[in-house]
């Protein structure tokens, strides 16, 4: 029996899941939200973006963590992340063009990692960038560890002033607020968010869509009527259509 989807590890990185065969295959590196790397959402998003023909790299970058802990987005190194797409890149599976896709504060990695790419002038930036329910400004450190839900006691939001992300071994230019400098990319970019998201306002899209269109950029922009942070099945159906199709469109050679 041939499998229809297999696994493949990036020696030092990671499993990867993709097509049977030598390839080359299109690439994606897939970066999980606060639910961390343990939770296995990135690896569900990976094996859908295998099951049409891409090789997916689910990147675990939250800090620490095991099965019944997500791990922490404090302090992450994106000096890490590039390296990462690096692997993905050099790896004997995967074709000339790589994507990135990230949900919530994978997507804010996906959109802030790519702007200090561009910034700082790096080579291997992702040729085609999605992002699902991203913020437009950098946000404060997460850590599932002193998590509650609002009403739970010892029930407290995060505090805006621990930093969730380094650059360079420093977070002094990554302080939450701070826009995200995303215009920096001209290449293909995907955005969508349901309008009744209850964790990242549907607003931090719409702002972000203007802004690019300001500087001139051409987004893909998609709102999904009524969906919250996570949509309901049609609507993740649907979301599904349009992200595989501008990976089609964009990363096959």
């Amino acid at each position: 029996m041939t499998l229809n989807i297999v696994r493949r590890l990036i020696p030092d990185w990671g499993t990867t899941y993709g097509p049977p065969g030598d390839g080359p295959f299109p690439g994606v590196m897939i970066l999980h939200g606060s639910e961390g790397a343990w939770s296995g959402w990135s690896h569900r998003n990976a094996v859908i973006l295998a099951a049409h023909g891409f090789l997916a790299f689910p990147f675990g970058y939250s800090r620490g963590g095991n099965a019944w802990n997500a791990g922490s987005i404090g302090e992450v190194p994106l000096d890490r992340s590039v390296e990462a797409l690096d692997a993905l890149r050099a790896f004997r599976f995967v074709g000339d063009r790589v994507g990135l896709y990230g949900v919530s504060r994978g997507a804010e990695h996906a959109l802030l990692l790519t702007s200090l790419m561009l910034r700082d002038g790096l080579p291997g930036v992702a040729d085609a960038v999605a992002a699902h329910s991203p913020p437009d400004v950098i946000c404060g450190a997460f850590d599932a560890r002193v998590f509650r839900d609002a009403g739970d006691p010892g029930w407290q939001a995060w505090d805006g002033a621990q930093r969730a992300w380094t650059w360079r071994g420093s977070s002094e230019t990554l302080l939450p607020t701070t826009p995200i400098e995303i215009e920096r990319h001209a290449g293909p970019l995907f955005l969508s968010h349901g309008t009744a998201d209850r964790v990242w306002s549907v607003e931090m899209t719409r702002r972000l869509e203007a802004r690019l269109r300001a500087h001139g950029r051409a987004p893909e922009v998609h709102y999904y009527e009524g969906e919250d942070h996570i949509p309901r099945s049609e609507a993740e159906n649907e979301h599904h259509a349009h992200l595989v199709d501008f990976f089609e469109r964009h990363l096959r050679s």
